[in-house]
């Protein structure tokens, strides 16, 4: 259940970080609420899954999710740039959450 709870934990990362774009530095206050909900939710669920999983591993999971899925949502949604490069370490940190699934002992 912990593996579930950080995976939603950082989905919601996901929401919150590019929430943060839609809110225009907290000025709209709708994009503004849902991005501070998704803050306060995905810590709620990093907390209690990381009461069982190792805080390096639930930790490390959990940004990479994050980061990866805003890096991927700016590029399909925002029109960020899409490079060879970008996809590359994208795909890096994927096989870095895999690992370090895998190597929790878990």
């Amino acid at each position: 259940m912990a593996w579930v709870l950080l995976i939603v934990a950082g989905l919601l990362e996901v929401g919150w970080s590019v929430g943060m774009k839609y809110s225009e530095g907290f000025t709209r206050p709708v994009p503004s609420l849902l991005t501070g909900a998704g803050i306060v939710a995905s810590m709620l669920l990093l907390s209690y899954a990381a009461k069982t999983l190792p805080i390096g591993t639930a930790y490390g999971v959990w940004v990479g999710i994050g980061a990866a899925g805003a890096a991927v949502l700016g590029m399909l949604v925002l029109g960020e740039p899409v490079t060879a490069a970008r996809v590359f370490f994208v795909c890096l940190l994927l096989v870095a959450v895999v690992g370090l699934k895998a190597t929790s002992g878990h």
